[in-house]
């Protein structure tokens, strides 16, 4: 399984945990009159009025990767029942559950079988918490029947539980759905087109494996809180013995930077730049009125629908806004700053983010700093470097990306107020 850390008080790493989810009440789609005006729902195919919200929780026992020797020395004093998991240094992909009895401590080897986890081949668990949640209820064969767990400092774990997936309502019967054609590759597999009861939707596949499983669930259970027409809208999981399928409603013309690249100057007007501006500022908006990070924003995660609006994409890397992420696999050049070097990301790191978005918009799908090595990006954007406006871009929208790229955080204009800027633009342009 893999790692989803977290701090209390702050952020989330790229290492994806184990994840529970708890769903919420029927009424998780608030009404915010700013926001809400805008919030109309696309038709989607079967997207039922009532689906409840999928949240993670915490697994505060869980050590990652710490050894036999510190796992013993973390439990102490040995009282009967004290324990922890930690990730199996003997067998990678396994787990250990460390448990307290009679002055020492017992180490039991949690399998990794057939998609389930198992110490004794008898009983099976989906994940650690439904594993921990059974031993401390009945020692059922170990030492003793778990009774504290020793919490882990500093960044926590979580997990996620398929079945939260059925309860709230967000599963489609595999009989339901028709796949076709490949479409595409994502970071957990193939993205194929499919039929979903006659309708085209997007399905992204899970290759088989207990790590990518949690992260992909993490991305489903977040994207089952959004709702906004401006984001891609999940529609449902299929889950089968063998695969995890996530379903999308389908954007047939592709990502933004592809639709800017392959029409070009020719074909994409100033019409079309404004609104593809206005389009993923909305749903950013919506995003940071949620206080969700999306901390990958770019032309490369904005789809095209066959209508021509722009939704947000792949919120394989978002949060909660308490959350953070390592550094190590983020795009350099469209992460801001404090991002890099501190692991910060806030709704003002996603507007640097929005800045480099319309910098693409503006130059028909160019990667930016097109002049300047990838190992320079940042020492050059640290002393203050930025862009120049793209040929025939708007003073309005380059002055949009000089404030969105402020080195300091809080002077960068908030989601909302640079939509109103959009939106005014957008009317005057012919």
């Amino acid at each position: 399984m893999m790692s989803h850390s977290v701090q209390s008080s702050a952020p989330l790493t790229q290492r994806f945990q184990p994840m529970t989810i708890v769903g919420l009440g029927p009424d998780w789609l608030q009404h915010s009159p700013d926001v809400m005006e805008k919030e109309k729902l696309s038709p989607t195919p079967s997207l039922p009025d009532k689906k409840l919200e999928v949240k993670l929780s915490a697994m505060p026992w869980f050590h990652g990767k710490i050894s036999r020797e510190q796992a013993e020395q973390l439990l102490n004093p040995k009282q009967d029942g004290l324990f922890l998991v930690r990730e199996s240094t003997n067998f990678p992909g396994d787990y250990t559950l460390c448990v307290c009895f009679q002055g020492k401590v017992e180490h039991y080897r949690v399998k990794y079988k057939d998609n389930q986890l198992t110490i004794d081949d008898e009983e099976f668990f989906e994940n650690l918490a439904q594993l921990v949640v059974h031993y401390e209820q009945d020692a059922d064969g170990l030492c003793t029947q778990l009774i504290k767990s020793l919490p882990k400092k500093g960044k926590q774990d979580f997990c996620i539980d398929t079945k939260k997936f059925v309860e709230a309502g967000w599963v489609i019967h595999e009989s339901q759905l028709e796949l076709r054609e490949s479409i595409g590759k994502g970071e957990f597999g193939d993205v194929m087109l499919g039929l979903l009861r006659g309708e085209k939707v997007a399905v992204k596949m899970l290759k088989d494996s207990s790590e990518a499983a949690q992260k992909f669930l993490t991305e489903a259970s977040l994207m089952t809180s959004l709702r906004h027409e401006n984001l891609v809208q999940l529609l449902g999981l299929v889950f089968n013995n063998k695969h995890i399928y996530l379903v999308t409603e389908f954007m047939s013309k592709g990502s933004l930077v592809d639709y800017l690249r392959s029409r070009g100057r020719l074909h994409v007007t100033k019409k079309d730049q404004i609104n593809f501006a206005v389009d993923t500022c909305a749903g950013m908006e919506y995003l940071e009125w949620r206080k969700v990070v999306h901390r990958d924003l770019a032309a490369r995660n904005v789809l095209i629908a066959e209508c021509g609006s722009a939704k947000v994409a792949d919120f394989g890397l978002a949060r909660e806004e308490n959350f953070t992420l390592d550094a190590g696999k983020l795009p350099i050049k469209w992460t801001a700053p404090e991002a890099l070097r501190l692991a910060m990301f806030s709704n003002k790191s996603d507007m640097w983010s929005f800045g480099i978005l319309l910098w693409e918009i503006y130059s028909f799908g160019r990667v930016p700093y097109p002049r300047i090595p990838l190992a320079d990006v940042v020492k050059h954007v640290e002393k203050g470097y930025k862009m120049e406006a793209p040929e025939g871009c708007p003073p309005e929208v380059y002055e949009i990306m000089r404030l969105a790229w402020d080195l300091l955080p809080e002077k960068r204009p908030n989601f909302k107020d640079v939509k109103s800027k959009l939106v005014q633009l957008k009317a005057t342009t012919l």
